[in-house]
């Protein structure tokens, strides 16, 4: 098969041969039919955080099952499924306590600088990325890695789910657990950021603020349940927030993964107030705040994808899709060849593109 494979970080992905062996006991070979690209991608791809190389990176995506190792009872050949980096052993103590996106049992996860078998003929070690590798033609996965679908819905927008909109969503919901009538504010309307737009909307959010410095972007998320834009460019941007909610909102989301916006994020709370940092923060970079402002119940949390649950919570997004609730057809910027995915890449990080999707042949 091909695959993309990222060599040295801030160089060039390159198109290699890559093969896979037959799936082995709870394990799924899977043909990639989308896979979406991601900045948590990009910052793996620039060294903001560290993994072995060589590496196939890619983590959002959706496919079909081709083939099924002993002892997989989930799927069967020909279902469609959408992956899941949150891959969950289901006995440790954080999964049968209901945090299965923080599932500390490493039998179910691959260590850092295990290969998985991914096999090619140079003689360094091949590197699969997050448990799942999706810039690939084919994937070979732990079946607690996917969730299955319903066959209607298209795969070029349920691979969107299986990152983006599940991290973006899920904070809102899962997370923040944001209630009919609060005040939400997010940072950043990326995909994860339009996300948690839209996730906001389907709770029943009173009012939400997108802020952005991209008019394109903002004139998007007041379709997808904004009540309000921010532009940064038009001035101090908590002041603005406060102004507009006579004092902070209930809930902010920082979905870029900057200092200045977490920071951001917590200065433009009410009192009680909860700021959710979803972006990912440069690894070992700080974030200052006023520790008077603890004083008034004001609360900073993170969030790992959406807190989420995800065999339980993707269906549901699907179905929300399908009733015309979760507004997906507006997210995609580019369709692509695997050969052109630096080129989307490069897009992405110049701001030019919402979500793009590699769309491998079937």
């Amino acid at each position: 098969m091909k695959a993309a494979v990222l060599y040295e970080v801030n160089q060039p992905l390159v198109i290699e041969d890559v093969s896979l062996p037959k799936p082995g006991p709870r394990e799924v070979l899977i043909r990639t039919t989308v896979a979406g690209l991601c900045h948590s991608d990009l910052h793996f791809m620039e060294g903001l955080y560290p993994h072995p190389l060589p590496a196939v990176l890619g983590h959002e995506s959706a496919g079909v099952v081709e083939q099924v190792g002993s002892d997989v009872t989930y799927v069967k050949p020909g279902d469609h499924v959408v992956t899941c980096l949150s891959v969950f052993c289901g006995t440790c103590d954080n999964c049968t306590t209901g945090r299965t996106v923080l599932c500390t049992d490493t039998t179910v996860k691959l260590l850092p600088g295990v290969s998985n078998r991914m096999q090619w003929s140079k003689p360094e070690k091949l590197h699969q990325f997050l448990n799942l590798s999706s810039f690939a033609e084919q994937m070979l996965v732990h079946e607690n890695a996917i969730v299955k679908i319903r066959k209607d819905m298209p795969l070029d927008l349920a691979a969107l789910i299986g990152c983006g909109v599940i991290t973006g969503y899920g904070a809102v919901v899962n997370t923040a657990k944001v209630t009919a009538g609060e005040t939400v504010a997010v940072i950043g309307c990326g995909g994860v950021g339009m996300a948690a737009i839209n996730g906001a909307q389907i709770a029943g959010a009173g009012r939400i603020i997108a802020i952005d410095t991209n008019p394109a972007k903002l004139q998007l998320a007041t379709k997808l349940g904004a009540t309000d834009i921010v532009n940064p460019a038009d001035g101090d941007v908590v002041k603005q927030v406060r102004d507009l909610t006579n004092g902070g909102v209930h809930h902010s989301f920082e979905v870029l993964g900057r200092k200045e916006t977490a920071e951001q994020a917590f200065g433009m709370l009410a009192s009680g107030g909860t700021a959710t940092i979803v972006g990912m923060i440069p690894f070992g970079q700080k974030i200052e705040l006023h520790g008077f402002d603890f004083l008034r119940e004001r609360r900073i949390q993170g969030s790992s994808m959406g807190s989420n649950h995800f065999r339980v919570d993707m269906p549901r997004l699907v179905d929300f899709y399908l009733r015309g609730r979760l507004h997906l057809e507006d997210w995609i910027s580019a369709k692509l060849k695997l050969s052109e995915i630096n080129e989307g890449f490069a897009n992405m990080k110049a701001g030019k593109t919402l979500r793009s999707v590699i769309v491998f042949d079937s």
